[in-house]
């Protein structure tokens, strides 16, 4: 009897609690991030609390934890750069500020400019590579008509150090959570510092609350 596949890992959000992961073996760690192994069911911290990360320690009952988005962020609203051989859609309300984009081709993807973006900058080969390592989504691209989402990249599902945890490839479905204009499903990057705007998905506030996995929390 043939094997059977394995089932799709799936992320469920627990109201104001953790992220409730099944079917998923083992959480990555990325840049030299060490790798956790896990059960048929794994609880992830996302409030940013926990003593234990990545897994939670009931921090969240305590901490004031709320996975509500704040009122005053980045709107979910898609901007369309065309140039002759590329259009690149970007949504900020759904940036995690990861800064592939930015540290991959500046000349294109300008901080601290209007507008943001130059798609005539460079090829659409280059853009589309640079792109291609957005961990959020935010940034994708159509070429001849066909658009393209969901990035590249082995499968993974795993975490970045004192940053997000990242999905990318289709490792893993979310479940029962509302996607941002034109995101993907199949790559996303999801809050564990407990400050984001866009919860669940990272909106970069680890980086303004410098956030600490390995910081000793008050007892």
């Amino acid at each position: 009897m043939p094997d059977q596949p394995k089932p799709t890992p799936e992320i469920a959000l627990m109201p104001n609690g953790p992220y409730r992961v099944s079917n998923l073996a083992r959480l990555e760690g990325l840049y030299g991030a060490p790798a956790h192994d896990t059960t048929e069911v794994t609880k992830l911290c996302r409030c940013g609390g926990s003593k234990n990360k990545p897994f939670c320690d009931g921090s969240h009952r305590t901490n004031g934890f709320s996975d509500a988005k704040a009122a005053d962020r980045v709107p979910d609203a898609r901007e369309d750069y065309v140039a002759e051989a590329i259009t690149i859609h970007d949504n900020r309300g759904i940036c995690a500020h990861a800064g592939r984009c930015t540290d991959g081709l500046e000349e294109v993807f300008r901080l601290r400019q209007e507008p943001f973006i130059l798609a005539t900058a460079a090829s659409a080969e280059q853009i589309a590579a640079v792109i291609d390592t957005c961990p959020s989504g935010a940034l994708s691209y159509s070429i001849d008509g066909v658009e393209h989402r969901d990035g590249g990249g082995e499968p993974v599902v795993g975490y970045v150090p004192n940053g997000p945890y990242v999905v990318r490839g289709g490792a893993a479905a979310l479940k029962n959570v509302p996607q941002g204009e034109g995101a993907s499903t199949k790559r996303f990057a999801l809050c564990r510092c407990g400050h984001s705007t866009n919860k669940p998905f990272c909106s970069g506030a680890h980086w303004n609350h410098q956030f600490d996995e390995h910081a000793k929390k008050p007892e």
